[in-house]
């Protein structure tokens, strides 16, 4: 199966309906993230195969379960975003959602700013900076990672960028057993990746309003 079809079929099974040209401009993602790959090592998947289910697929994955409106004009942080995930997919499978993509490492948010130019992501905008020091002129309804290795440091990092009554969403592996102490009043969802035998869980904490 080609990488096209893998995204055609498993956005399918995922249930979401990709708008416009989101399918093209999701493989010219994949074909940016290939062609500096090569120099900057920006992920460790490196055929574009594997790409649309370790990154594409288990992006999208999360989509039916984020507490936001499809056709709504929410903000949503992607934090740790590294290579644009989950923060790239989601914007080209939302187009009125303003995704701020927040990484520290210069050469990797050098990346994030060339594929904003390249795929024409008005609804990005890039901040180069550590979580910590992001000072937003308004804050998001959603706090989205899949880098941070620790629910509770997720949540204590990212508190200051999240609005009264939005969500944390952190995308894990394993189930976060020994993690979901720390936090109160969590939900997980178990998600199945198209292509992708591994576990995935998403993990949503609102905070109070």
């Amino acid at each position: 199966m080609t990488p096209r079809g893998a995204l055609e079929r498993g956005a399918e099974e995922l249930g979401i309906a990709l708008p416009g040209e989101a399918r093209e401009r999701l493989m010219a993602y994949i074909s940016l993230l290939v062609k500096w790959n090569a120099s900057y090592n920006l992920t460790a998947v490196r055929e574009p195969a594997a790409m649309v289910s370790h990154h594409l697929l288990d992006s999208l994955a999360v989509l039916p379960h984020l507490p936001l409106e499809e056709a709504g004009d929410a903000r949503i942080a992607d934090v740790g975003s590294g290579a644009g995930l989950p923060g790239i997919p989601l914007a080209l499978a939302r187009p009125r959602w303003r995704v701020a993509l927040v990484e520290a490492s210069q050469k990797k948010a050098a990346f994030l700013r060339q594929a904003k130019i390249e795929l024409g992501l008005d609804n990005v905008e890039v901040h180069e900076t550590r979580v910590e020091n992001l000072r937003p002129v308004k804050r998001f309804a959603l706090v989205i990672s899949r880098a941070f290795s620790d629910l509770g440091e997720f949540v204590s990092s990212c508190a200051h960028l999240l609005d009264a009554g939005g969500w944390f969403a952190a995308m894990k592996g394993r189930y976060p057993e020994a993690e979901l102490t720390a936090l109160r009043d969590a939900r997980v969802v178990t998600l199945r990746v198209p292509f992708l035998e591994a576990e995935r869980h998403l993990v949503l904490c609102e905070r109070a309003a």
